[in-house]
């Protein structure tokens, strides 16, 4: 059960922190209609805390070894 619970931790603290990258990486959204072109900027006070988030868990799973 706690190797379960481990590989699941590592891989959910992988996947908050690509998320967290992507979203740091790729914030804005933009729209294009011939003429008028929109941008919105997104605030990254999400995506640090998902790339925080994701290094607790990281550190979580590490901490959960075979004893």
């Amino acid at each position: 059960m706690q190797n379960t619970l481990r590989i699941v931790l590592l891989i959910l603290g992988i996947a908050l922190i690509g998320y967290g990258l992507y979203t740091v990486l790729f914030p804005h959204i933009s729209l294009e209609d011939g003429v008028s072109h929109i941008s919105a900027k997104a605030d990254q006070t999400q995506s640090f805390a998902m790339v925080c988030l994701g290094i607790l868990t990281l550190v979580c799973g590490i901490a959960f070894k075979k004893r």
